[in-house]
């Protein structure tokens, strides 16, 4: 039999779109790298809250005649556009890449537990909100932020938020 030696190979390649179950439960992310995200992601945030926090203490000042105003009122403006610009930059790599500023930095990223990608709508609503909306609550708040972080020591690795949303934090 002859061969042609500039025909295209003939290889059988696998859909490599999704990752199956046992691959996802051997890639889950380390306890430790997730709570470094998470640290990145709280320390990114504070990039935009100190500003607001910084203008509130000017308002006080304001009130009692010591400072302008406008200054105030340009640091709390600061504070807002660095919230939208994270925000929707956080967004745009969840919807990439299933991932936050921190996660990015670990390496790790957030998918369904088919193995599918985790869509913008899914985390907020899903993964975030449900969480924030519950810890608002008086008496019943305070438990669920106790709870939702102590449920990664569990033989699953998986938070209250994961478990609503139906997550899993993997190795990318």
């Amino acid at each position: 039999m002859e061969t042609n030696p500039y025909a295209a190979p003939a290889a059988v390649v696998d859909d490599v779109a999704a990752w199956d179950a046992h691959d996802l439960e051997n890639r889950k992310a380390t306890r430790g790298k997730r709570f470094g995200a998470a640290l990145l992601d709280g320390v990114i945030n504070l990039i935009w809250v100190l500003p607001i926090i910084w203008g509130a203490t000017m308002a006080g000042d304001v009130r009692h005649g010591l400072k302008p105003v406008a200054p105030m009122v340009g640091v709390v403006l600061l504070g807002l556009a660095l919230l939208i610009g994270i925000f929707v930059v956080n967004c745009m790599m969840i919807h990439r890449s299933g991932q936050t500023i921190g996660k990015r930095a670990l390496d790790i990223a957030i998918v369904r537990t088919d193995g599918s990608r985790v869509g913008v709508a899914r985390y907020l609503f899903l993964r975030v909100m449900p969480v924030v909306l519950i810890s608002m609550i008086p008496g019943v708040g305070r438990l669920v932020n106790l709870v939702d972080p102590l449920l990664i020591f569990g033989k699953e690795r998986r938070c209250l938020h994961d478990l609503i949303a139906d997550t899993i934090v993997v190795d990318a």
